[in-house]
């Protein structure tokens, strides 16, 4: 069954009696307006669509592109690009990009085509321009220049177009974007004042009225009491001089402060801001909120400068929108939006094809760990509570061979089919990843502790996960059956964790398959079944 990504609290209005319309209704959410991992938000706007792009880093295809009506309920329409290629650890082989691959990207309209900029956060240090004439199909690289830190795409009045970065950079792109113009601007637009000496990066800007806003997350751990915050930077023209204001400064909600997007306006002149903050385990969720312009400022929250927990907002019917994650039964013949790869994938190494409606993921590498396994297929979790259950057939298993389902991350908690010459146990276990301190991020070990253990001898297996994000909690817990009707839990609780040194993302949903000892196995997963409450 196909499930729907919704804002986490049901709009009771669009329920009643509004199927079919295209209309929209109002309605009340509540915040976090994506009770999942989307941070980095950029947004733009094309006629009565928006369309954000987020953070993926090592899962592929990247880039995500969500587009959305109200800016409540969204849905991925595509990926920027399907691999990244610039070394061979995209594709695990001399060490691993976690955490790195594609940063902060910023989508712009502009003249009726749709850009993206991003800066991979790894060798060669070269940022990636793509185009696209229609955002839900292919996009089409157009230059690669130098490297932007949490970059601003800007195109101006005048036809000159822009490069916010870094912390308060500027340059100038040629015309056609192709590469850095030599004689254009280049330039520090501002120097930190004595209240921003920690974090203050995540460029996104907008042009309101003639004048430039700079928008940008600001945190100092070293002043007590200080939370993340968002600031904005404003000056009359593009190269300065600029003057600043904390435009959102809250604790919201128990988890501390939001920073980190941008604002964006309605087709009927409305201002919203959508600003991620982190909530533990689940990853960083965004958060919308009104945008109020007081004198020459967006100053983000509502009177009280305070992020709502809840809002009313029209919104628009979800009947035909698909959202950003959901069930699968793999009975189409491409790969549901939904789904990314841990890593670039071996694509000759698994199908949707060879066993019609199932997920087949061939073993493609020997390796001894999960974090080297190619071809992990991984999903989003959702808050505040969720749970996923897969069928798994392992019929075709081989000596040595490793398949299973886990609550993915720098801490992962694992449900694992070992195949040891005839006989198949089922193994819940804990995995942490350690790295090694060179450029190439290599695995250095993986710490593994095995919590339970059963022995099965039949072909298909259910496994379940269930995901607790409730506040402060962030446990997963493991079950399986060997019917899908009598449940028994496994193993322990897990604490899921989020690790920016690890890699620096939520939790997922993971479904691997790996060799240990020699190459040929494979497994069918016939549904992946996801609910949420």
């Amino acid at each position: 069954m196909k499930k729907m990504m919704l804002a986490w609290l049901t709009v009771a209005s669009l329920l009643m009696g509004c199927s079919g319309s295209e209309m929209p209704v109002k309605g009340t959410f509540r915040n976090p307006v994506v009770y999942a991992d989307i941070p980095d938000i950029s947004i733009t706007r094309a006629g009565e669509y928006y369309y954000m792009i987020s953070t993926t880093m090592h899962l592929m295809p990247g880039g995500p592109v969500m587009r959305s009506k109200d800016l409540v309920n969204w849905e991925t329409v595509s990926y920027v690009f399907d691999k990244l290629t610039d070394n061979s650890k995209y594709d695990l082989i001399g060490g691993t990009v976690y955490g790195r691959g594609q940063w902060a990207s910023s989508i712009r309209y502009h003249n009726g085509k749709f850009y993206v900029l991003f800066s991979p956060n790894d060798v060669p240090y070269r940022s990636y321009i793509f185009t696209a004439d229609d955002p839900a199909g292919k996009w089409e690289l157009l230059s690669r220049t130098q490297h932007f830190h949490d970059a601003s795409l800007f195109f101006d009045d005048d036809g000159r177009v822009y490069v916010f970065y870094g912390t308060g950079e500027l340059k100038e792109l040629k015309s056609d974007l192709s590469d850095v113009k030599p004689d254009g601007v280049s330039m520090k637009i501002f120097e930190r004042d004595a209240d921003e000496q920690g974090l203050l990066e995540g460029s996104q800007v907008v042009k309101y009225n003639g004048k430039y806003y700079l928008l940008m997350i600001s945190m100092d751990w070293s002043i007590p009491g200080r939370v993340r915050r968002e600031v904005c930077y404003r000056a009359d023209t593009i190269t300065g001089p600029y003057e600043k204001k904390v435009i959102l400064e809250h604790d919201f909600d128990g988890y501390g402060g939001v920073g980190q997007g941008c604002i964006i306006d309605s087709e009927e002149g409305d201002w919203y801001g959508v600003i991620f903050q982190d909530r533990g385990g689940i990853g960083r969720v965004p958060t919308l909120m009104p945008c109020r312009w007081v004198d020459g400022w967006p100053m983000l929250g509502d009177e009280n400068g305070h992020v709502p927990l809840t809002m009313e907002k029209e919104i628009y019917p979800t009947e035909n929108t698909k959202g950003i994650l959901g069930s699968d039964d793999f009975s189409d013949e491409k790969l549901s939006l939904y789904w990314q790869w841990n890593h670039n994938p071996v694509d000759d190494k698994w199908s949707l094809t060879e066993r019609p409606g199932y997920l087949r993921l061939k073993t493609s590498r020997v390796v001894d760990n999960l974090y080297l396994a190619p071809n992990t297929i991984t999903q989003r979790m959702e808050g505040p509570k969720c749970s996923a259950t897969i069928s798994l057939d392992v019929s075709h298993m081989k000596d040595g061979d490793v398949a299973g389902f886990s609550a993915f991350n720098g801490h992962s908690g694992l449900l694992s089919v070992v195949k040891e010459g005839d006989a198949k146990r089922l193994v819940m276990s804990t995995n942490v990843v350690n790295f090694d301190n060179t450029p190439n991020k290599a695995i250095a070990s993986v710490d593994i502790e095995e919590k339970e253990q059963v022995e099965f001898n039949q072909d298909v297996i259910y496994l379940r996960i269930e995901g607790d994000f409730m506040p402060k909690r962030d446990i997963a817990t493991f079950y399986y059956s060997l019917d899908n009707k009598e449940w028994k839990k496994i193993g322990t609780d897990f604490k899921m964790r989020f690790d920016y040194t690890r890699l620096f993302m939520g939790s997922k949903f993971a479904i691997f398959n790996y060799a240990t000892k020699s190459l040929g196995g494979y497994v069918d997963v016939d549904y992946f079944d996801f609910s949420t409450s």
